[in-house]
């Protein structure tokens, strides 16, 4: 009797793991979408319009923390804009965050002081942004240069 207990036993523990283990794959995040708060514009040197984004803001410390982690799909023209209260050296990197990224780094001026191209999916490097930086947009990979947008462009936006 005492070998068909155990069997028992150990087939009871078994499917109680099986059980567990299928119940974590079923847990999923929900998708965080885009919420539009304003508008930008990436203006030239000679004022002349580059590009226009939709924008989310990410003005609390929650938001800063976490920007656009966990999310699987970005509109090309939807970006991120980090607002601090101060200009200080910056160092983003993109832990938790599924879609490559131009980190675009801005002085209290308004004006691009570096850009970080093609920070690549759920690396955890450091992308520093090489001069003191008040603000940072976030825009899909490739789109800096398929734009034009380089050091030295402004950017202007608005709340809605």
């Amino acid at each position: 009797m005492k070998p068909i207990s155990l069997i028992f036993i150990l087939f009871i523990s078994l499917y109680a793991c099986k059980n567990k283990s299928h119940q974590k794959q079923q847990i999923k995040n929900p998708e965080i979408s885009f919420k539009k708060q304003g508008n930008l514009q990436v203006i030239d040197s000679s004022g002349a319009e580059k590009a226009t984004f939709d924008i989310e803001f990410a003005t609390t410390d929650y938001a800063q923390q976490t920007g656009l982690m966990y999310r699987t799909k970005m509109k090309d023209r939807q970006a991120m804009l980090f607002i601090f209260n101060e200009a200080q050296p910056r160092y983003f990197y993109m832990k938790n965050t599924y879609i490559p990224l131009d980190i675009i780094f801005v002085a209290p001026d308004s004006t691009i002081v570096s850009i970080a191209k093609d920070a690549k999916p759920l690396d955890e490097s450091i992308l520093p942004s090489k001069k003191p930086a008040q603000f940072v947009l976030e825009i899909k990979a490739g789109l800096a240069d398929q734009l034009g947008i380089q050091k030295g462009d402004q950017l202007k936006w608005k709340k809605l």
